[in-house]
């Protein structure tokens, strides 16, 4: 057969499936393929159990071939085609696959691809015309019975299947009927006058028409219907409220079947079955090449619908983005820097406040301890003579200077580890290897104290005291002396001289006591003065190690945030150089996927181009 758009259609849907992992829908095409490409036009009569679904085929071939009555019940397809001579055959194999009450489009394209076996003549039973569907109904084993009639209808390659009740309850008869769909070119649905269609009419020409889009529906039994033309007006009205503009032949199988006994004309006019055979003839056997079209057209599309949805998912995913936990672990480690900002900025502050207090702190104690040291000093030489206890006294000060010194570079010492574990102990993770405070206070060393001279003090010696007690004897002597002579008796006499004795060793005693004092207070001074430069030695010299360990543990700290901050940095690279490289990748699947959406959106349209959803009456529209 030379080739035609509609099967270049086909061909790709069938070339789409297999490329998409649906080898299943491919196999189904190939076999709808074959079949279209056939010379047969394939009619399916559908219809419920008592519609004359059987008498239509009885009327359209113009002899009783289908069983019909009321106690019969047809059970499986029967094809009728043109043959020189009348035949008849059984062909045995499986009953119609269970299809349940799946849509009728599912029967073309879900599941594994019906057998057809290849027969011989052994595999055919030959049975009588008349009987063969009545043989067909009481056997088992059969799949569907094969007749020839030689009919003009049938001539130009037109075949008509009966088919089993269908209906909306799903049963074995239901299944087998629908199960006819795949081989389908066309569709009669059979209902009978006396009644509108009903809603399982509808529901099953809806999932007709999406396999199959040429049908028709046939009211049956107009000849038991006076007012038949009404009720014909109001299905047709229904069809198309549901979108099924479908054309629709009233037909009387008993006027027809009358009409063939008498010859008579306008019985068979009046039967209505010339309509549908000009139907048949003109609008299906006369369109072949549309009807193939149609097919070609509902199956791709009905395949794309399949394969899309899977690669839109596919194509949500890759737009949601696969890397969530990457995504979250990158967003992780950024705040995990942020916070190690904050935190470093925190660290430092800690170590600056404990230092401010530190620092303030050891002036304190130091000018506490050098306080109480002068007070004790300044009692000490309230009756100490420097002249003869100086020494003992120097001894005392260095040694407590030492001792203050030490006491307060022990509470310095003291202080800075304390403050070195509580950094280490902020610190996330801890650190504490970095912050020992032997590793930090190593090499810290206190310089001697200065000697404290003896400041220069006056002695009172022996001459000095010989000078003022003649001093002082002398004024006694000569006051006393002179208050004598108003007495009448000498200026030098005893009493003046007593006087002049007591007067001389008062002047020694005051002199003395008065030189003590002297003496005291410089080395009260002198004392002031060497812990004044003790004060300020040692405090700069603590304050220095303070600088020095506060600098210590600061640059400690920035190597510490810098060591996390390059950790953190590091890993968040690695993770965002793998959600880059995903991103890249799920980019190029992106495009990939939307690339085959959009190549079977493309082939959907030329399916729908070939099959309108809008079905119409005639297949030239």
């Amino acid at each position: 057969m030379k080739a035609t758009p509609w099967l270049d259609v086909l061909d790709e849907a069938i070339r789409s499936c297999a490329a998409h992992d649906r080898a299943d829908l491919a196999g189904r095409l190939r076999a709808r393929r074959a079949e279209l490409a056939q010379p047969a036009v394939r009619v399916v009569v559908l219809g419920a159990a008592g519609q004359g679904k059987s008498q239509l085929l009885n009327g359209l071939l113009g002899s009783a071939v289908c069983a019909v009555g009321d106690d019969l019940t047809t059970t499986v397809p029967a094809v009728v085609k043109y043959s020189a001579s009348p035949s008849a055959m059984l062909v045995p194999g499986d009953p119609a696959p269970m299809i349940g009450s799946e849509p009728a489009d599912s029967l073309v394209l879900e599941g594994p691809a019906p057998a057809v076996p290849a027969l011989t003549s052994g595999d055919q039973i030959p049975v009588p015309v008349e009987h063969a569907t009545a043989d067909a109904n009481r056997r088992s084993g059969v799949a569907r019975v094969e007749v020839g009639l030689p009919r003009k209808l049938l001539e130009t390659g037109l075949r008509l299947i009966d088919t089993p009740p269908c209906g909306g309850d799903g049963g074995e008869h239901a299944r087998a009927a629908l199960a006819t769909l795949p081989q389908a070119d066309a569709v009669l649905l059979a209902s009978d006058v006396t009644r509108d269609l009903s809603a399982d009419e509808l529901a099953v020409m809806e999932r007709v028409l999406t396999v199959c889009p040429t049908a028709a529906v046939v009211l049956t039994k107009t000849d038991l219907v006076p007012g038949w033309q009404r009720v014909a007006e109001r299905n047709r009205a229904r069809l198309e409220h549901h979108g099924l503009p479908v054309a629709l032949f009233p037909v009387s199988s008993t006027l027809r079947m009358l009409a063939a006994k008498t010859n008579d004309t306008a019985l068979n006019d009046e039967s209505g079955y010339p309509a549908l055979i000009s139907y048949l003839h003109h609008e299906l056997m006369g369109n072949v090449d549309v009807l193939r079209r149609r097919s070609a057209g509902a199956l791709t599309r009905l395949a794309v619908e399949r394969v899309v949805p899977p690669l839109r998912e596919r194509l949500a995913e890759l737009q949601q983005g696969g890397d969530g936990e990457l995504t979250a672990r990158y967003r992780a480690a950024s705040r995990k820097l942020d916070r190690l900002q904050r935190e470093s900025a925190r660290w430092q502050t800690i170590l600056s406040d404990e230092v401010a207090d530190l620092t303030a702190d050891l002036d304190y104690d130091l000018r506490d301890r050098t306080r109480r040291i002068l007070r004790e000093a300044d009692e000490y030489f309230e009756t100490a003579d420097p002249v003869k206890d100086w020494p003992e006294f120097e001894e005392w000060l260095r040694d407590n200077l030492r001792s203050a010194a030490e006491a307060n570079s022990g509470w310095l010492l003291d202080r800075f580890e304390w403050i070195t574990r509580k950094l280490a102990a902020v610190i996330e993770p801890p650190r504490s290897e970095l912050f020992e405070p032997d590793s930090v206070l190593h090499g810290l060393t206190r310089d001697e104290l200065d000697e404290l001279r003896m400041p220069n003090v006056e002695k009172f010696t022996l001459g000095q005291k010989l000078f003022v007690g003649m001093r002082g004897s002398y004024s006694g002597l000569l006051m006393f002396g002179l208050a004598t002579t108003l007495a009448g008796m000498d200026l030098i006499n005893p009493i003046s001289l007593g006087a002049g004795v007591a007067f001389g060793a008062k002047s020694v005693f005051e002199e003395r006591g008065t030189r003590l004092k002297r003496r005291q207070a410089t080395a009260r001074t002198a004392a002031h003065r060497y812990v004044d430069d003790f004060f300020l030695a040692y405090g700069k010299e603590s304050k220095d190690t303070v600088r020095l360990i506060h600098r210590e543990l600061r640059d400690r700290c920035t190597a510490v945030a810098h060591e996390l901050r390059t950790e953190i940095s590091d890993g968040a690279q690695r993770v965002k150089q793998v959600i880059d490289a995903e991103t890249a990748e799920r980019g190029t699947a992106m495009r990939e996927v939307a690339r085959r959406i959009d190549e079977l959106d493309l082939l959907r349209r030329r399916a729908e181009a070939l099959a309108p959803r809008t079905v119409v009456r005639g297949l030239t529209a």
